[in-house]
């Protein structure tokens, strides 16, 4: 029976493993991770059997010669050049290949308008990058914030995952390169929006776009300094339109 471990730092995403253990357990022989940086995992399941932590470098060479498929599903480490090119290395990534890689591909896409969405593709040395096996689009409404379309995405990868968990393991698929060479956005990228420049000049539009895109549940992403140079957290509440019901 082929050997697969799946890597994941998502509470969500582990939380839906666990539920259908059970269920895949005939079709493979699945070992769950969390990364070793994952401090608040580390607390969480201390002593727990089902879910350990790993230090991808570290254990390159044992994943190499014990696994056939590593799947990374948000997880937060880098994944070495030779383990890639070694192993069968997937990534479940939360965005639109080759659209808005890298940092909260779902901030980027409601600020920039670029595709927003899901991509299942195996993994080379860059970043979010190489072929993709599948994708879907998640479109983003003018009312969602960060995490409602976080939550619509997360639940997409787990929809692609469950429909096509066997081929992955197998690995017959057709595969293919994106068109586009597409952006990559970083951290800092991310940080620099978080800073609201009270001068700037724009649209009611494009200033809600920034606080939709940085409002992520209980986050305290978007925020402006005062006159007193205190740091004045911001986010916005935007209520989705009642569904109408056909007379």
């Amino acid at each position: 029976m082929k050997k697969v471990i799946i890597i994941s730092d998502n509470q969500y995403i582990y939380d839906f493993l666990l539920s259908i253990k059970d269920e895949i357990k005939t079709l493979a022989s699945f070992a769950f991770r969390y990364s070793s940086i994952n401090e608040s995992f580390k607390e969480k399941y201390s002593g727990c059997s089902d879910f350990l932590p790993i230090d991808v470098a570290k254990e390159m060479e044992n994943l190499i010669k014990e696994y056939a498929l590593i799947i990374s599903w948000h997880c937060k480490q880098l994944f070495p050049k030779e383990l890639v090119k070694q192993v069968r290395c997937v990534n479940i990534h939360p965005g639109f290949n080759p659209y808005n890689r890298g940092w909260f591909p779902q901030v980027f896409s409601i600020i920039n308008k670029l595709p927003c969405g899901v991509t299942i593709h195996e993994m080379d040395e860059w970043l979010d990058h190489g072929p993709i096996i599948y994708q879907q689009i998640v479109d983003i409404e003018e009312y969602d914030t960060s995490y409602t379309a976080y939550c619509r995405i997360l639940n997409t990868e787990i929809d692609l995952f469950r429909r096509h968990i066997l081929t992955l393991i197998n690995g017959n698929y057709q595969a293919f390169a994106p068109k586009e060479t597409g952006n990559l956005n970083s951290k800092k990228d991310f940080n620099r929006l978080l800073e609201i420049d009270l001068e700037k000049r724009g649209t009611f539009g494009e200033f809600i776009d920034i606080l939709r895109a940085l409002t992520h549940d209980e986050y305290k992403n978007a925020y402006f300094m005062d006159k007193r140079n205190n740091k004045i957290c911001i986010s916005i509440s935007i209520t989705p339109p009642t569904p109408t019901s056909s007379p």
